[in-house]
């Protein structure tokens, strides 16, 4: 799995322009559970990305609630612990979600978060009805030299302070199971969905899409701003809703 620094097609400094997407999603009707499909009662586990926390996806929480879903945040709290410690306390807000709703779970993970999501996926089948990531860098950990940078710091932190955490841990040499399971194939049970923006001025776009036209889709925004992206918020509705082998609506 390449693991570096690119030169991204767009611009860290335009991140700060998610600010806009926050406001225009107030004037989406999709905000509103208008033009989109209702949701069935299914749960729907979110998941933030790096040293985010699950309060950040707030917005996303409380649309999908309003629509006629049961979202769960994902009970990891602040993403920036050992990838596996951070994997059970994921599965256990899955399990609880399976259990409480008695069907399978939908996951909804940004950047580091779709990589999360994907690897409970890859798991526990069994549990998970679809995937989907936005701006998941899931086919290589390439990204900014800032974004690489916090990364890096986030390894060391946990290298110094975690009990008993191996030097790999966090890097493309770790094999625990989290790391194991990235490298394994798909489950065909699963949908799933690639969100991305050729906008992305934090990881390269490129590395975010599977390269199949039913999976992957395309929006206009910041990396930062996907979890508030009216856009976004539309092709979760469809996909949620979608029964499983349909394509994806642009």
């Amino acid at each position: 799995m390449p693991h570096g620094e690119v030169s991204c097609p767009s611009p860290i400094f335009s991140e700060p322009l998610c600010v806009l997407e926050f406001l225009a999603l107030r004037l989406s009707p999709a905000y509103y559970g208008s033009t989109i499909p209702r949701g069935d009662g299914s749960a729907v586990v979110i998941i933030p990305g790096l040293v985010g926390m699950d309060l950040n996806l707030f917005e996303l929480y409380a649309w999908l609630q309003r629509i006629g879903y049961r979202p769960y945040y994902s009970g990891i709290g602040f993403a920036a612990d050992c990838p596996d410690r951070l994997s059970q306390h994921l599965d256990q807000t899955i399990d609880r979600a399976y259990a409480e709703t008695g069907r399978r779970v939908h996951l909804i993970g940004h950047s580091l978060g779709g990589i999360f999501a994907r690897s409970a996926a890859v798991r526990g089948p069994q549990r998970i009805a679809s995937v989907i990531t936005l701006g998941s860098p899931y086919r290589g950990l390439v990204m900014h030299s800032l974004v690489l940078a916090v990364s890096n710091a986030v390894r060391g932190w946990i290298q110094r302070t975690g009990p008993d955490v191996p030097r790999e841990c966090a890097s493309s040499r770790c094999r625990c199971a989290f790391g194991r399971s990235l490298g394994r194939p798909w489950p065909r049970s699963v949908r799933q969905t690639a969100v991305y923006t050729k906008c992305d001025g934090l990881v390269d776009w490129r590395y975010c899409l599977s390269g199949k036209p039913n999976i992957d889709v395309e929006v206009v925004g910041t990396h930062l701003g996907l979890p508030f992206n009216a856009r976004v918020f539309w092709h979760i509705a469809v996909r949620l809703a979608a029964p499983r082998g349909a394509k994806a609506k642009k």
